[in-house]
């Protein structure tokens, strides 16, 4: 194999503080930009992954061959003026940090590899060729470069396994995306303070800004605190942090009846963290709310009960727009008859669900629904064919976010526009994207990024409010 010679007489590997990672086409699916996030080390992309790339940028799942269009240019940014024997070796990856290290990529052409009895090789079916292929890159890399880190990285939990049974000494799952190293550290929106909060007070002024009373405590008074987060404690203190500076915090006091007592389109709290979600949502300061919370909180009754009262009430927005991820829409039935909202129907039927109890005591829900729907201007999307467009004067709900990347999420907030909110809505114990886990879910990502912005809150609902059997079942099956 003469021309593998070349190939794998890497000179960057004989660095011993250089490692070597070969990346997985789901790898530049979930993040597009992964090429950078290696820091000095040098970057292996075997020409199957471009193989799969340049297949699924053309697919009609307008999410996914965004992304891989965005891979395919970024590689091309950075081998484009190349050599192919430089591209072979290891290309230069531009630093965002002028001062920072500088690591290579190269492109390896593995249809040259062949069952070689000095290296491992797997071959397979036709479904697992491509895995196959990827791995036996890494495989021979590891072969040849003796006492090299030579690392594949990887999504597929799968493909992780069956790389480390084939002999492969380093596997790993892309980790730039994880913000957190344990998913109970998730901000919650709010804190418990045991005991008497004014009694580890030292000092407190009361000022008056804006025709609202605020207390000005010392900054360390609350360990990680945020702008718009609640803070109670064992008596009967509630309060909203209004804002920070570098030295206190500014508090407005609040009490749990007030709360407890709001409504919005008929719809009252039934326990505390939904009242403090619901003044969260009906903060006009507040442009984005992300709430969490397992299924049956109230999340999506919330949002959509106060859409309704903001629209209908308060004349505040033009329309609410009512969006989710729905893959199979993309490719198995865009190309059939009927309108957007008519092919939503399916995946959007819980909203359908949530406009019965809010108007089931009607005397005709039916005809209430239909005219709520009209009057409001309830409209269905999917996030797929959301990008590129903007949203102005509209109230949008983004539902079940747990499985969008970090990178959906990004492009879905980029596209609200003038006059409009965004409340996002997701359960974390509810992901069925096989490359996302709690720890890397675009949703966890959004509400540790946002958690410090002024117009930004964070709110998780718990507890059950369907019934005690919807109870029991979270908590025991």
């Amino acid at each position: 194999m003469e021309s593998s010679s070349v190939v794998h007489d890497l000179t960057p590997l004989v660095e011993p503080a250089k490692k070597v990672y070969v990346l997985d086409t789901n790898v530049l699916l979930h993040d597009p930009t992964a090429v950078t996030a290696f820091n000095e080390h040098h970057i292996v992309i075997p020409m199957t992954v471009l193989e799969e790339l340049d297949h699924i940028k053309d697919r009609r799942d307008k999410t996914v061959s965004r992304e891989a269009r965005i891979a395919i240019n970024m590689i091309d940014k950075i081998v484009d003026s190349a050599s192919p024997q430089a591209i072979q070796e290891g290309v230069g990856i531009p630093s965002a940090d002028a001062q920072g290290s500088r690591g290579t990529l190269a492109i390896f052409p593995d249809q040259l590899i062949n069952d070689d009895s000095d290296v491992p090789y797997l071959d397979g079916t036709q479904d697992q060729a491509n895995d196959n292929r990827i791995i036996n890159v890494a495989l021979k890399l590891q072969a040849e470069n003796e006492g090299a880190f030579v690392c594949l990285v990887t999504k597929d939990i799968n493909m992780r396994i069956k790389a480390k049974g084939s002999g492969l000494l380093h596997v790993e799952d892309y980790r730039r995306d994880r913000v957190l190293d344990d998913i109970d550290l998730l901000c919650k929106g709010y804190q418990h303070i045991e005991g008497d909060f004014w009694a580890g007070i030292e000092e407190v002024d009361t000022i008056r800004e804006d025709n609202i009373t605020l207390h000005r405590v010392p900054r360390n008074a609350v360990t990680d605190a945020y702008p718009n987060m609640f803070l109670h404690d064992d008596q009967d203190f509630l309060a909203f942090v209004h804002r920070i500076d570098a030295d206190y915090l500014y508090l407005r006091c609040d009490s749990r009846d007030n709360l407890m007592n709001r409504k919005f389109w008929g719809l009252s709290p039934r326990n505390l963290e939904q009242a403090m979600a619901m003044s969260l949502i009906g903060n006009s300061e507040v442009d984005m709310t992300v709430m969490t919370g397992p299924a049956g909180s109230g999340k999506t009754l919330i949002a959509l009960a106060y859409g309704l009262h903001a629209i209908l009430e308060e004349g505040r927005y033009s329309k609410l727009i009512v969006a989710r991820s729905t893959p199979p829409i993309a490719e198995d039935i865009g190309f059939l008859p009927g309108t957007e909202e008519e092919k939503m129907a399916p995946w959007l039927a819980a909203f359908d669900d949530n406009l019965e109890i809010l108007h089931g005591s009607d005397e005709s829900c039916t005809g209430s629904i239909d005219y709520v729907k009209e009057r409001a201007n309830i409209q269905f999307k999917s996030l797929n064919f959301m990008r590129g467009r903007s949203f102005n004067n509209a109230y949008i709900i983004i539902d079940e976010a747990q499985g969008l990347t970090q990178f959906q999420l990004k492009s879905v907030i980029s596209r609200v526009g003038e006059d409009s909110k965004i409340v996002v809505l997701g359960n974390l114990a509810q992901i069925d994207n096989k490359y996302i886990s709690p720890l890397t879910s675009g949703l966890t990502y959004l509400v540790e990024r946002s958690k410090g912005y002024d117009h930004a809150g964070i709110m998780h609902v718990n507890g059950i409010v369907r019934s005690r059997l919807a109870a029991f079942a979270e908590e025991n099956l």
